[in-house]
């Protein structure tokens, strides 16, 4: 083999190997050279003035290339925010806002006190709870809390989960049916209702084709007026409970205390960005019966009672729908008692709601 190779694997011959060594210790023709007189004194003079240190024309480094340190940082807090965002985004919106945006616990007793005011800020159909203690509160059916079932009175334990999950569907299909709402005949929940309970069916009968102080829909169903009223968005807030005990002759008495929060605004005039929020309380009493002792229908309840109040919602005017004030109408409700609709810590008043006039809220 020869003295060499080349990269090809090809041989060096050994006059070219030799060659390439003596060229080599004498000096290459592009190699440095000392450098000549003049320029020594050019880098004496250089190495004399101030700030230059021992830079000469040797020893001289090229600055290194600055690192962008700036959109770096930038980029890795714009990733933290994102991934905050991602797992945590009420308590994120807290820390930027400067507010409390987590959502409520679910209430499973009364509470002892109303909620904190908020800071009073405009609803927009972006955001149509803006300012009011329901933008924590859970939407449509989560918001009722349903207990633990265990057995009372005729019904075994499974028999009373039942019953709470059919009380809770006739709140949801009694004030968060999208048809109900927009003043359809509630029929799936007046399926639900004892068909031989003689006082409630004579106000059904007559409520929705000739509604008057007496005999109201508004009493259980919430409805507005398509014609005049809109639903802001596809949310409604709610808040509250189920509770239950053995009622009389071993009933199973179902309680039912639920704020609705409804944002609205008027159907009539779409380039009007007023948003109102009608607020309705209701709280029922239900008796699961025993077919042995009352007469029933089975999966169907007795209304034992009903009180509720509404605010935004109009009073005076008996027309079996839910009336939000818009603009000057805001003075159909300025009379009567005032009342703060998210305060939950009292019981329903069971007067009637036309005894003591309007109510007007002290925040929506």
């Amino acid at each position: 083999m020869g003295a060499g190779t080349e990269p090809d694997g090809s041989s060096r011959s050994d006059e070219e190997w030799e060659r390439f060594l003596r060229e080599s210790a004498a000096g290459a023709a592009d190699a440095p050279k000392e450098p000549s007189a003049r320029a020594r004194e050019v880098t004496a003079r250089l190495r004399a003035e101030p700030g230059r240190g021992q830079e000469g024309w040797r020893n001289h480094s090229p600055a290194r290339p600055r690192r962008r340190t700036g959109w770096y940082a930038a980029g890795l807090a714009a990733a933290l925010v994102l991934a905050a965002v991602g797992l945590a985004p009420e308590r994120t919106l807290d820390l930027l806002t400067g507010g409390d945006a987590r959502p409520s616990a679910a209430e499973t007793a009364r509470p002892t006190e109303a909620p904190p005011t908020e800071a009073a800020q405009r609803p927009t159909a972006a955001e149509p709870f803006r300012g009011s203690p329901a933008a924590h509160w859970a939407s449509g059916a989560a918001g009722i809390t349903v207990p633990r079932a265990r057995a009372v009175g005729w019904m075994s334990a499974a028999e009373v989960e039942r019953a709470l999950g059919r009380s809770r569907d006739f709140l949801v299909m009694s004030g968060l049916d999208r048809g109900v709402l927009r003043g359809e005949r509630p029929e799936k929940a007046i399926a639900l209702i004892n068909p031989h309970q003689k006082d409630v069916q004579d106000l059904l009968r007559t409520a929705f084709r000739t509604p008057s102080e007496k005999q109201d829909p508004l009493r259980l169903f919430s409805r507005f007026q398509p014609s005049r009223t809109r639903l802001v968005g596809d949310v409604v807030k709610t808040r509250g409970r189920l509770s239950y005990r053995e009622g009389e002759r071993g009933a199973l008495q179902v309680t039912a205390d639920v704020t609705f929060v409804y944002p609205v605004a008027r159907a009539d005039a779409p380039g009007d960005d007023e948003i109102v929020r009608t607020i309705v309380r209701r709280e029922l009493v239900l008796n699961w019966d025993d077919p042995d002792k009352v007469i029933t229908e089975p999966g169907t309840f007795s209304i034992v009672s009903y009180a509720y109040f509404r605010t935004n919602g109009g009073c005076d005017a008996r027309t079996g729908y839910l009336v939000p004030p818009f603009g000057t109408d805001q003075r159909a409700d300025d009379d009567g008692p005032e009342v703060d609709p998210y305060d939950r810590s009292t019981p329903v008043d069971r007067g009637e709601p036309a005894a003591d006039g309007c109510r007007k809220a002290s925040r929506s």
